[in-house]
């Protein structure tokens, strides 16, 4: 049956047959297509799924969107991805967009800030949406009364520490991300815990930096000028692991022989480059978050704000090596 002609068997207007099939040889001549909103707007609900991320050029979020996407596009929802600039004024606006077309959910894939001072408020407008029967969804650590589906950043930065000091590294560095992000925090946290129980507190090193390469190279053209080197550096995530990477070739320090370096994400420059990471469940956190959109009633979308944590794994490669197999200098 053509798009027409469910339109028009589905009306309840009364036509005679003769009509409609005028009507529909019409339709079909011009390419009639419903209109998607309209639809929306009558059932109150469209198949449409939002995806707020922080900063759409960071890789991070390509991995976690492309999971939404092949499980919503297979049931036939359409995704939207929208850049909120790490602003939580943006993510109360994208928020408002998704109500406006009727949304079936929308997931928060960016970190949120310490002590964020509009948090109440995008809570409150996570709760409006909600009662529309849009699902909100979460995949950090966040408190606005949605499920959260996200893996556990603190055990994923310790994890990685653990490792470097199993290779006998014993000073080690930390480049930080952007500054009062919950995740920095997180990843920071599990750095310095794994430290501390190490005993190795006085060993611990931090730099502000950032998510992206530049924050990375910037950070450890700093520490280069600061002898001497440490062991180890461990980047907040795999971007700027990378941009220590360059600015260590840069300065002509072999890595691993002078200094191991290290990430968090696994993304797929790391896999290129050669770097030893911990890789998080980015596509299975975007898979599961649509997968509990469409299986989930609407009106279920206020149902209790549960978290699902999902295992994160080590993954050793070229840019580590064990400090007593080092070349002396």
């Amino acid at each position: 049956m053509s798009t027409a002609s469910r339109v028009l068997t589905g009306s309840s207007h009364p036509i005679s047959a003769k009509t409609r099939a005028k009507v529909i040889a019409v339709a079909e001549q011009l390419g009639y297509s419903p209109s998607a909103l309209a639809r929306a707007l009558v059932s109150r609900s469209s198949r449409l799924m939002g995806i707020l991320v922080s900063d759409i050029v960071n890789p991070y979020f390509s991995v976690i969107a492309r999971g939404v996407d092949d499980i919503a596009s297979r049931a036939g929802y359409v995704t939207m991805l929208c850049n909120v600039d790490r602003r939580t004024t943006t993510e109360i606006t994208r928020v408002q967009t998704m109500r406006d077309y009727r949304a079936a959910g929308v997931i928060f894939a960016g970190s949120g800030y310490v002590d964020d001072p509009q948090e109440p408020e995008l809570a409150k407008a996570v709760r409006h949406a909600q009662e529309q029967g849009i699902h909100a969804v979460s995949l950090t650590a966040r408190t606005i009364g949605c499920p959260v589906i996200a893996a556990d950043p603190q055990a994923a930065a310790y994890d990685i520490t653990d490792y470097l000091i199993s290779l006998g590294h014993r000073r080690i560095a930390f480049i930080e991300g952007p500054e009062d992000m919950v995740a920095t925090r997180q990843r920071r946290d599990g750095f310095l815990a794994c430290m501390s129980n190490a005993d190795l507190t006085e060993g611990a090193h931090l730099f502000p930096g950032g998510f992206d390469f530049e924050a990375g190279h910037a950070a450890t053209m700093r520490l280069i000028a600061r002898p001497p080197l440490p062991d180890a550096i461990i980047a907040a995530n795999d971007e700027a692991a990378v941009g220590a990477l360059n600015a260590l070739r840069q300065a002509h320090i072999n890595v691993p022989d002078e200094i191991s370096v290290a990430g968090i994400d696994d993304l797929r420059v790391a896999r290129f480059v050669g770097l030893t990471t911990v890789s998080l469940p980015l596509y299975e956190m975007g898979a599961m978050a649509a997968r509990h959109i469409i299986d989930t009633p609407p009106e279920a979308a206020t149902g209790a704000a549960e978290t699902t944590t999902l295992s994160h794994r080590l993954i050793p490669r070229e840019t580590t090596a064990r400090r007593a197999a080092r070349t002396s200098g």
